[in-house]
């Protein structure tokens, strides 16, 4: 028989996912696959117990009291007017919208630069595009990048760059100069910037998240991406969303449109009261996930075992140099079968070989975070 498609040679299934079915096999507490283990707003849950829910398609690129209510919140935290019929798609949560993003703007042969760590889509997003990814890395343990590297791979040739902020798998806050430094270069090459901003709500002080859109000249070039996934703790709802000028829109909604056709109809009925939140819901949501990394990075100096400290997004990284393993994805499977906490090895986020970093995330119960730092206590027994 013939060979199967060459481009998906380049990559692997989902090393999160599978990290997933390893915690289950080995009845570990799931740090791996960043869910929650708790309940979403009770006031979305009320509209899915009570309210009479549509069942057939809603508008391809998303219902419009969705998109209404979407555009209104997102006025309110950037300050820009964002026109729901025209410079909106909803989609099949971020993922979605990230690849048709990069379907929109990329034609094969085009170059997109990602920095590195990353979230492994974005590399497999750009292949399947049928474009080429340049790596710029983001030097631990602060993450910053330096911006001559930086312009070095937009001289290349970058038809785009894809900014993860706040970041994962790292938890990096873009700084104000750090973005402004993107925007220089993304205005000099003629470049646009997509961005991936689900966790623009889970920032630690004194870090502030800034939209980039909101930049000056920036929101012509921007294709911003998110989802109501990590904000509402609804991640299998996969109601995500793209927001660009018109022209970038209209082609996004054809490329959507014929990926997915549209999100859930009941579900963006249902997320419509949480878009609608006030803003105490969004400082109450910033203080929960304070607490849990509080918990999270006071429980591991305890341990004495080094990590790094997010400035946002609820994940972290241990490096386990101390351990002699060479191979990080054998060292979180014994984590799991061993120790009984599950993880992500961290080769699956750099370009570079760094095989000393797991990821952890700490979207979960304070209990069964808890639980998952009395498990850590024997990591010890990995010690070769």
């Amino acid at each position: 028989m013939k060979n199967l498609s060459s481009r998906t040679a380049g990559f692997t299934d989902s090393v999160i996912r599978r990290m997933t079915r390893v915690s289950l096999q080995y009845g570990a507490v799931n740090l791996s696959q960043g869910f929650p283990d708790f309940d979403p707003p009770q006031e979305l849950l009320k509209v899915l117990r009570e309210q009479a829910l549509p069942h057939q398609y809603a508008i391809t690129w998303g219902a419009k009291n969705f998109r209404e209510a979407l555009a209104a919140k997102q006025k309110h935290f950037t300050g820009l007017d964002i026109n729901p019929e025209t410079e909106i798609v909803v989609t099949c949560g971020s993922t979605e919208a990230m690849m048709a993003a990069m379907m929109t703007v990329c034609d094969p042969g085009d170059k997109v630069i990602v920095f590195s760590p990353f979230y492994e889509n974005y590399g497999a997003d750009a292949i399947l595009s049928g474009a080429e990814p340049i790596y710029v890395p983001l030097v631990p343990p602060e993450f910053n990048f330096d911006p001559e590297l930086l312009e070095d791979a937009f001289r290349q040739g970058a038809k785009a760059l894809i900014l993860c902020n706040p970041s994962n798998p790292c938890g990096k806050v873009f700084t104000r100069p750090e973005l402004e430094i993107i925007a220089s270069l993304a205005k000099k090459y003629d470049a646009y910037v997509i961005t991936d901003e689900v966790y623009e709500h889970i920032v630690y002080a004194p870090h502030e998240h800034i939209y980039f859109s909101t930049l000056p000249g920036m929101f012509e070039r921007t294709i911003s991406c998110s989802s109501l996934s990590k904000t509402y703790s609804i991640t299998g709802w996969r109601l995500g969303y793209i927001i660009a000028p018109a022209e970038i829109v209209d082609t996004a909604r054809k490329v959507h449109d014929f990926l997915t056709v549209g999100a859930a109809a009941p579900l963006q009925e249902a997320a419509v009261v949480g878009l609608q939140l006030g803003d105490e819901y969004y400082r109450e949501l910033a203080a929960l996930y304070t607490r849990k990394r509080e918990l999270m990075l006071n429980g591991l100096r305890s341990l004495g075992i080094a990590h790094t400290e997010p400035q946002g997004a609820y994940y972290l990284m241990l490096d386990i140099s101390e351990y002699g393993y060479e191979d990080d994805y054998l060292f979180c499977e014994d984590l799991a079968r061993v120790v009984g906490v599950g993880a992500v090895p961290g080769s699956s986020f750099f370009r570079e070989p760094v095989n000393h970093l797991i990821r952890l995330h700490f979207a979960k119960k304070e209990e069964t975070l808890t639980e998952a730092l009395n498990r850590l206590e024997n990591i010890g027994k990995l010690k070769k």
